[in-house]
């Protein structure tokens, strides 16, 4: 088969399984359904494997599909830019996808929608493959706002429950905020170089290094203005402080969609979009301080929440915001291919906590919370050693996947020389020790200590109205072959993939002119100098302090939740003030809801009270109809019949009408 052809049935075939899923799934029953879906996944993932395997014998791909619009000199072309970049993230698309179709069988096996749902998650794998594929910035645009119109059907999907419907409007309208400056972005570089097409822009794009953006009454460089607009449509997609507040709420979709948002689509999609970026974010130093900065902020602090909360999806969902902000760390340091790395590590391990919890939940009779779980592991041996692979990967456990990629991440930070970095640098060393504590506070309060089954009707967060946790006296157990089996699928790369793959990616030339670094930017060569392979990265974290510092975090929460599980209650009387402050999320939903929320209520009550009622209702319609009537009264009274009367009535006006034309000659 042409290789061309792979490049289309990459996209193509989960978009078949969609509309097939979509319009026929009640024709086609269930079991047909999944088979056809999953089967057309399988088969993205083996064009993706055939595509990924053309481009490491030296063969690229940049060409148009066709053309959509042509207005003026200004063609809009759908193409596709096959390179280094784009196959790394095809393969992690499709293979957590695939992932998750499977594991979906028996995940949703007893939900209403189950043929709704594998349309939606195909429809979402097609969205982002046309996302990475793109080789213009208007086909990046439309799947960036396909990723976001999916997972608002996802978060959505039980739409029978407020708290669902609540959250997927919060994603759809937080991801509008970002995606303005977004459109922003793409407009100027339209206006600037005539083109969207990337190699156009990154090839001229030196040439306009010194220009100053056409925004008045500002003096701002045009690079950094592009970048940062380009870098708020990513703080939406990615979840990046302050417009991080959708994706904890996104737990409300099925487990299944959280595995999928949080690994492999929508949150990564900004992370791939500045690393496409990387010519035009090299240009700008501020732009780089700018990403390394917000990232920082959301990698330390977003933590912090994770170690409150007790929603077994919520803690691994302010475990996704906090290593987002590791990658744009990365980003940011100009060490993209470390971002690109810890983006693909943590697809794996993030995906398989996602799903290992899902199994957990589905044991545990639809309850997450897990104040009413512990001593899992003797009933759940499978999902016990799986959840504990993702969570060392997670850690950053020498040899685990998750190591090379974070302990570069901190290297290369710690080598950056912008402005910023030694913030970035103490909020991702920290950030070590509170991932790892609320990581094993996590894993401890599940799989270990004493049993706390049969209590779920005390304080249940669990989101199925039909189940309220285990019974007393019922005991888990573990879940079927097609909730399991992923599972152990996930496991080997979580503990294998980041020592397969640091050598070519990190030390070797794998992503050659797919991502460009100026030569200014010595983090990523100064990196490589220093470590020689993997094995020289783990001697090095011997004497390292993040080694260290995730030890005491997991020391930390096996003497705080397994030795002495009475003293977190007695810290959290004692700090309330600071609880209340992470149980409220530093008060940004708050604020949100009163300002923004509050705000446009207020302005909208105001504009029907002032502008509709009494300017448009009382002024303009009804206060004409008033003028004419009450004038009609006036002229009613010369209206007598008397001849002498209509000739007075007549001097006057003509009287009136020189005095105005006197007026106005």
């Amino acid at each position: 088969m042409d290789i061309q052809t792979y490049y289309l049935l990459v996209p193509m075939a989960p978009l078949f399984g969609a509309i097939v899923a979509g319009l026929f799934g009640k024709l086609l029953g269930r079991t047909l359904t999944h088979r056809i879906t999953i089967a057309l996944v399988g088969v993205s993932l083996f064009a993706s494997i055939q595509v990924f395997l053309d481009v490491m014998a030296g063969h690229t791909f940049n060409g148009t599909v066709y053309t959509w619009l042509t207005t003026g000199d200004t063609s809009f072309h759908v193409g596709f830019l096959i390179d280094q970049l784009t196959v790394t993230m095809m393969l992690v698309v499709t293979s957590v996808s695939l992932m998750v179709h499977i594991y979906t069988i028996g995940y949703m096996s007893e939900d209403s929608g189950y043929q709704r749902f594998f349309s939606y998650i195909s429809l979402f794998t097609f969205s982002m493959l046309m996302l990475v594929m793109a080789n213009n910035f208007m086909q990046l645009f439309f799947g960036w706002e396909a990723v976001g119109l999916v997972s608002y059907l996802l978060i959505g999907f039980w739409y029978d429950r407020p708290t669902a419907i609540y959250a997927n409007l919060k994603a759809f309208l937080v991801n509008r905020v970002g995606d303005f400056g977004f459109l922003l972005g793409i407009g100027l570089v339209l206006m600037v170089f005539g083109t969207l097409d990337y190699a156009a822009v990154f090839s001229t794009a030196a040439s306009h290094a010194d220009d100053l953006a056409p925004i008045a009454g500002m003096s701002v460089n045009l690079l950094t203005a592009i970048c940062i607009l380009l870098f708020i449509g990513a703080m939406g997609k990615s979840a990046q402080f302050p417009l991080h507040v959708w994706l904890p709420d996104s737990m409300e979709g099925p487990t299944p969609i959280s595995a999928l948002i949080h690994a492999a689509t929508m949150v990564t999609a900004g992370i791939f979009m500045v690393a496409r970026m990387s010519p035009l974010f090299e240009l700008s130093d501020t732009a780089l301080s700018f990403v390394m900065v917000t990232g920082a902020i959301t990698a330390l602090f977003m933590g912090f929440l994770g170690i409150i909360q007790n929603d077994i999806k919520r803690v691994i969902a302010y475990s996704t915001l906090s290593q987002l902000g590791y990658m744009f760390v990365a980003l940011g340091a100009s060490a993209y291919s470390v971002g690109i790395f810890h983006l693909m590590t943590h697809a794996f391990f993030k995906a398989l906590l996602f799903l290992a919890a899902g199994s957990v939940i589905i044991a545990m009779h639809h309850d997450q919370d897990i104040r009413n779980m512990g001593g899992l592991r003797k009933y759940m041996p499978i999902t016990w050693i799986t959840f504990l692979i993702g969570t060392l990967a997670l850690i950053g456990t020498p040899f685990f996947s998750g190591f090379y990629s974070k302990d570069s991440i901190i290297e290369a930070v710690g080598l950056s020389h912008l402005s910023g970095s030694g913030f970035a640098y103490f909020a991702v060393v920290a950030g070590v020790f509170v991932t790892a504590f609320y990581s094993f506070r996590l894993y401890f309060l599940v799989f270990h200590g004493k049993e706390r089954f049969g209590k779920a009707h005390h304080h249940a967060h669990g989101h199925d109205d039909h189940h309220h946790g285990l019974a007393p006296g019922q005991k888990p157990h573990e879940t079927p072959w097609v909730v399991w089996l992923p599972l152990v699928l996930l496991a080997i790369p979580s503990a294998m993939i980041g020592y397969i793959a640091i050598e070519p990616m990190l030390f070797g030339d794998y992503f050659k002119e797919s991502i460009y670094i100026a030569e200014h930017h010595a983090a990523m060569r100064e990196l490589r100098e220093e470590f020689h392979g993997p094995f020289a990265m783990v001697l090095h974290s011997l004497s390292s302090l993040p080694l260290w510092l995730a030890i005491a975090g997991v020391a930390s929460a096996a003497f705080f939740y397994l030795k002495r599980p009475d003293i977190p209650a007695a810290i959290q009387k004692r700090f309330q003030w600071l609880y209340i402050l992470l149980d409220n999320k530093y008060y940004f939903d708050r604020f949100n809801d009163w300002f923004f929320a509050g705000g446009a209520r207020g302005l909208s009550s105001f504009l029907s009270k002032f502008a509709d009622k009494l300017l448009i209702d009382g002024l303009m319609v009804n206060g004409t109809a008033g003028t004419v009537g009450r004038l009609s009264g006036v002229v009613r009274k010369f209206q007598t019949g008397y001849i002498y009367h209509y000739a007075f009535t007549m001097i006057v006006g003509v009287f009136i009408l020189l005095t105005i034309r006197n007026w106005f000659v």
